[in-house]
């Protein structure tokens, strides 16, 4: 059965890149464009993994989380940044449940390692 990956992101392209890499290597992937709508699709979907941008138009990726994490206190949530991983709200979100701050750009190797390590998938060779 295919792992559910809930990728959130706003810019396009880069949505689309991540969902077709990750299909491509046999995971079901939704996708989000805002906070809100992650936080939705969360509760209604339980995926296995959420990647999520950390600076999203209605709810930015800390503020989904936290209500993520409320939700389902095992929640496997990672966010993607353009900034630091020592910045002190990657350290706060980190300390509540958060199980990585990948720095951006997140190349491909880099996703679907993320991927396999939090769904547990073993043995998948990198398709792309």
């Amino acid at each position: 059965m295919a792992k559910t990956i809930l990728v959130v992101e706003d810019d396009m392209e880069l949505l689309d890149l991540y969902a077709e890499i990750l299909q491509v290597n046999m995971y079901n992937v939704q996708t989000a464009t805002d906070g809100e709508e992650a936080v939705s699709k969360y509760r209604k979907l339980r995926p296995d993994l959420v990647v999520m941008d950390g600076d999203l138009p209605k709810l930015d990726g800390y503020e989904a989380f936290s209500q993520i994490i409320k939700i389902d206190k095992n929640a496997k949530v990672v966010i993607v940044t353009g900034f630091s991983e020592f910045e002190p709200k990657n350290k706060r979100a980190l300390e509540q449940g958060l199980v990585s701050v990948i720095s951006k750009p997140i190349g491909v190797d880099k996703l679907l390692d993320l991927t396999k390590k939090y769904t547990n998938v073993k043995n998948l060779e990198n398709k792309i």
